[in-house]
């Protein structure tokens, strides 16, 4: 019998809880969410890193850190109720307009959308500098183009914008009924409705938001490190 023949075994993928630490490494090492697909292509051939991300979510179920799922990709975050131990409050200068804030309402629940909808729907024209803001944030991103005359292109969120607000996916955002319960949809104009793009509503004191929390002054949590 050949000694140089290799062993079948080592073709054989790692076992299962093997494959979870791999997986732990990679997610605890990465500032970003990984995909499964970046997972795969950095663990050994024939690994399962889906299956190893389900056995790791149960095993930090109810830790102080949990593994959470991020648009189409996975992270290793802070346990919601634990947040507050690992944070500071700062603020931060530049702030996000009232067109800023109902643009990005608009992207995220009516994504993709081209900029020609976004003033349908707002009833005003959405300047430039709207847009590049909330693109520097990396909330937003260039989606596919319409095959429509002129091929516009979309508007879409990102993963940083899901992640920022603890969102799985663009589905969890609260309805128009938990909107109205939490009273962010009482007393508020139509938008557009006596204001410019890049106006601040007089009515809307600094430090409140419309729709997403306090980050519409960009009064955020940042993680000390």
């Amino acid at each position: 019998m050949d000694d140089h023949i290799p062993s079948d075994s080592l073709f054989e993928a790692p076992p299962m809880a093997e494959q979870e630490r791999m997986v732990e490494a990679i997610l605890f090492a990465s500032a970003d969410p990984v995909s499964v697909r970046e997972l795969t292509g950095r663990m050994p051939h024939g690994s399962d890193p889906a299956q190893a991300l389900v056995h790791l979510q149960k095993r930090y179920d109810g830790r102080g850190v949990q593994v959470v799922k991020v648009g189409q990709a996975w992270a290793i975050r802070t346990a919601a109720d634990m947040a507050f131990l690992m944070q500071r409050e700062t603020v931060e200068l530049r702030k996000l307009s009232r067109a800023a804030i109902e643009t990005l309402a608009i992207i995220a629940y009516h994504q993709p959308v081209t900029r020609s909808e976004i003033e349908e729907i707002r009833g005003v024209a959405v300047s430039r500098g709207t847009i590049d803001q909330l693109l520097d944030l990396e909330w937003i991103k260039l989606g596919r183009r319409r095959q429509t005359p002129g091929r516009p292109v979309t508007f879409v969120v990102t993963e940083q914008f899901l992640d920022h607000f603890g969102l799985e996916s663009a589905r969890d955002l609260p309805g128009l009924k938990e909107l109205r319960a939490a009273g962010l949809l009482e007393n508020r104009p139509p938008p557009g409705d006596a204001l410019q793009d890049g106006e601040e509503d007089p009515s809307v004191e600094d430090g409140q938001d419309e729709l997403f929390g306090n980050d519409s002054t960009e009064q955020q949590e940042q993680e000390i490190d």
